[in-house]
C-alpha cells in the first residue's frame, strides 16, 4: 500500500511513518518542517518539504504516485496558543484540511486516517469518555479538529470518502529503540518538560493548578504511548471502507495526575525534579480518560505500553541520548 503522510516529520506522525515503513508500506511524507524535523523521518520514506496551504505543490505531490490512502497529521496542536491565535489554527487545521480533501476528491484518493483529539469533547460529563459523548470543545484547537471531523462525515456520502478519525488522548513516550522521540519548540507536554528538568535544562516543573476536583488536586490525563498510537493508525487504515466514516478513542482507559507523572519520573531518573505551583491554564479540563472499547472490539487494538514508568523510561532514553532533540533548530 502507498500512503501519503502529511505532517510525517512531527512527533506522532514520524512514529507512525516508522511503523508503516517497518511493516512494508511505501510512504511519502509531506511536511513544511515548521514544527517537524528532517531527522525524524524514517530513511525508507521519501520526504517532500512543502506547505499544506500550497495548493499547486500539494496537488503535484498527491498526484506524483498512485496513492492508496492518506494519513493526516499536519496541524498545530497547542491549546494555549490556539486561544491566543485562533485564526491561525482555523487556517492551518481546518482550511488547509479542506484543501487536502478537495484535492483528494479530484485525484480520486478515497481513504484517509485523521489525527483527531479528545479535545473535541471539551469538559466531559462522564469519565471514561465514550465516542458517543457530546463534542463541545472549549478551545479553538478542539473546535478546529471537530470541524474536520464534520468534513469527513459529510464527505463519506457526498463523494465516497472512507475515513477514520482517531481521537487520541495524551500522546507520550518515544520509540523503544531510542531512534526518534519528542522535540517541540517550545515544549508544552508534561513528560518531556519533567525530563528536561531532570537533565538540568529547566529549573523546575510548573504545575498548572492544584485545586482541581481530583484526588491530589492536579489534572488527570490518559497517557497513550506513541508506538501504541502508531499501531492504531495502521490498523485503522487497513480497515477503512469507501463511503464510511468512523471515529475511535485511542487511550489506555487509565488516568494519571500531574503529580503522579512527576513522581514516576523521579523514580525513573533518580533526580529530585523541583516543582513550582502555578495558576490553572485556560482550556484545561480536570480529567480526560478514554473509553477505548470500540477500537479494541472492532480493530483488535490493544495498548502494549500500560506501565507509566516504562512509558516515562522510553522518553527518558530518548532525552538522554538526544539532549538537544534532533538538533536542527
Amino acid at each position: 500500500m502507498r500512503v501519503f503522510v502529511t505532517g510525517g516529520a512531527g512527533y506522532v506522525g514520524s512514529h507512525c511513518v516508522k511503523d508503516l515503513c517497518e511493516h512494508g508500506y511505501e510512504v511519502v511524507v509531506y511536511d513544511d518542517l515548521s514544527r517537524g524535523h528532517r531527522g525524524a523521518v524514517h530513511p525508507k520514506a521519501r520526504l517532500i518539504a512543502g506547505s499544506l496551504g500550497d495548493a499547486a505543490m500539494l496537488e503535484s505531490a498527491l498526484a506524483s504516485q498512485a496513492f492508496d490512502a492518506v494519513m493526516h497529521f499536519a496541524a498545530y496542536a497547542v491549546v494555549g496558543e490556539s486561544v491566543d491565535q485562533p485564526l491561525m489554527y482555523y487556517r492551518n487545521n481546518a482550511a488547509n484540511t479542506l484543501l487536502l480533501l478537495e484535492l483528494m476528491a479530484r485525484i480520486g484518493i478515497r481513504r484517509l486516517v485523521f489525527s483527531s483529539t479528545c479535545a473535541t469533547y471539551g469538559t466531559p460529563q462522564r469519565v471514561p469518555i465514550p465516542e458517543s459523548a457530546a463534542q463541545s470543545p472549549i478551545s479553538p484547537y478542539g473546535r478546529s479538529k471537530l470541524a474536520v471531523e464534520w468534513m469527513l462525515d459529510d464527505s463519506a456520502a457526498a463523494w465516497g470518502l472512507g475515513s477514520c478519525a482517531l481521537r487520541y488522548f495524551n500522546a507520550c513516550g518515544a520509540a523503544e529503540d531510542g531512534s526518534i522521540g519528542e522535540d517541540h519548540q517550545p515544549e508544552t507536554h508534561l513528560i518531556p518538560i519533567v525530563l528536561q528538568t531532570a537533565l538540568g535544562q529547566r529549573p523546575h516543573v510548573s504545575v498548572f493548578g492544584s485545586d482541581y476536583p481530583t484526588a491530589d488536586g492536579t489534572c488527570i490525563r490518559d497517557y497513550i504511548h506513541v508506538e501504541d498510537l502508531a499501531e492504531a493508525h495502521r490498523l485503522a487504515i487497513e480497515a477503512i471502507r469507501p463511503g464510511e466514516y468512523t471515529a475511535y478513542n485511542v487511550g489506555t482507559g487509565r488516568g494519571h495526575s500531574v503529580r503522579e507523572i512527576i513522581d514516576a519520573a523521579r523514580r525513573v531518573t533518580g533526580q529530585a525534579i523541583p516543582v513550582s505551583e502555578a495558576p490553572r491554564r485556560p482550556g484545561d479540563p480536570p480529567s480526560l480518560v478514554a473509553d477505548a472499547t470500540q477500537i479494541r472490539t472492532r480493530l483488535g487494538w490493544q495498548p502494549r505500553w500500560r506501565d507509566i514508568e516504562k512509558v516515562v523510561a522510553s522518553a527518558w532514553k530518548w532525552h538522554r541520548l538526544h539532549p538537544r532533540g534532533f538538533g536542527d533548530r
